[in-house]
């Protein structure tokens, strides 16, 4: 079984994150931001990952630890759970419409962390969720599972529309990417490792 189970707590946030990344997209999430509780909810249901994550955080300030943080955290959780690697496709991609907003994301679990994002917002916030952490949601991921992540957003006009196509779109190319191979029995790398 891919599972883990993760809590980091420091003076700005408290998260506790469960992952079964041979699920089928059950989730608990609890972030205090409902917006970004909707992202978390349809990442899991498209990743097909089960996931309870209760995060507590500093919200009086800003959204920013807790957003930030608990990318960086969900990415620890993934990288913990995949372990060697071995054995998974690695790589995983998807463009996927959402109305009228298309999100491309393509991503290497290859154990370099590097984030290209191409992705505009209209709006400050959505919900409670501020737009520009969209960004930082998904560098601290990257930092935390050791990911490479290409997101590019080709259209859209509403920014639900387009935030909710690049989670969605991250979430298929991740259910991809970390899928078991029956045919690949070695760590997916000529270096032999990941």
């Amino acid at each position: 079984m891919r599972t883990v189970k993760l809590n980091r707590k420091t003076k700005e946030t408290d998260i506790r994150v469960e992952l079964n990344l041979d699920g089928d997209g059950k989730s608990q999430i609890k972030t205090g931001i409902g917006f970004f509780d909707h992202m978390l909810t349809l990442f899991s249901n498209h990743s097909m990952v089960d996931m309870a994550l209760n995060a507590k955080g500093d919200l009086e300030v800003d959204d920013h630890h807790t957003i930030e943080d608990i990318g960086f955290v969900l990415g620890q959780a993934f990288d913990k759970a995949l372990a060697e690697r071995k054995g998974i496709n690695r790589y995983g991609f998807c463009v996927l419409p959402m109305d009228e907003a298309l999100a491309q994301v393509a991503i290497d679990l290859g154990g370099r962390p590097f984030l290209q994002f191409e992705a505009d917002f209209s709006r400050e916030k959505v919900g409670e969720m501020s737009t520009e952490l969209v960004y930082d949601f998904f560098d601290a991921f990257c930092r935390g599972c050791k990911a490479n992540i290409s997101i590019r957003l080709l259209a859209g006009r509403n920014d639900h529309h387009k935030i909710e196509s690049i989670f969605k779109a991250f979430a298929r190319a991740m259910r991809m990417a970390c899928e078991l191979d029956p045919r690949q029995k070695r760590i997916p790398s000529t270096k032999g490792v990941l």
